[in-house]
């Protein structure tokens, strides 16, 4: 099948096709009289796999990891895990990270009036003048913390 074939039966563009192939993830295929790639089923499967590879957030020298494993019946199952468990460990600090930026920004959003008046602990924030963690940061949640507990003692009574 020619390159176009394959991408829709991997789901891989042609383009990340060529690009796994020049970065050697992917092996360099037959070639057809005309010069054109041809593909078969062994290059489709392994397509498929970078594919759901990438779905699962890998990256590239971790996904060469994964096929050279994959492509070795006598590994051990346990350098598989091991991977795995690493990448699982670095997503679970990416969403922390992502957590602790949502905590940062809503505190932020809260502390914004967002009236008629100039002044935004937003954009001051992003300046540098509420550097997170620092007094300026702390004084901003504590003003949040304080206009939330104002709005709910007014909603109350």
């Amino acid at each position: 099948m020619n390159i176009g074939q394959a991408a829709t039966a991997s789901g891989v563009t042609p383009k990340m096709i060529r690009h796994y192939e020049a970065i050697g993830l992917l092996p360099r295929v037959a070639r057809s009289g005309s010069g054109y790639r041809v593909y078969d089923d062994r290059t489709l499967h392994t397509l498929r796999f970078i594919r759901r590879a990438r779905e699962m957030g890998f990256g590239l020298d971790e996904i060469a990891a994964l096929l050279t494993l994959w492509g070795n019946r006598r590994r051990a199952s346990a350098e598989v895990k091991a991977l795995a468990a690493r990448h699982v460990a670095e997503l679970q600090a990416r969403i922390e990270r992502m957590q602790a930026m949502q905590r940062t920004l809503q505190q932020l959003v809260d502390a914004c009036h967002g009236d008629e008046r100039p002044d935004c602990p937003i954009l001051d924030d992003l300046a540098g003048a509420g550097a997170p963690g620092g007094a300026d940061h702390v004084a901003l949640s504590e003003r949040a913390s304080a206009r939330r507990r104002r709005t709910a003692a007014r909603r109350d009574a």
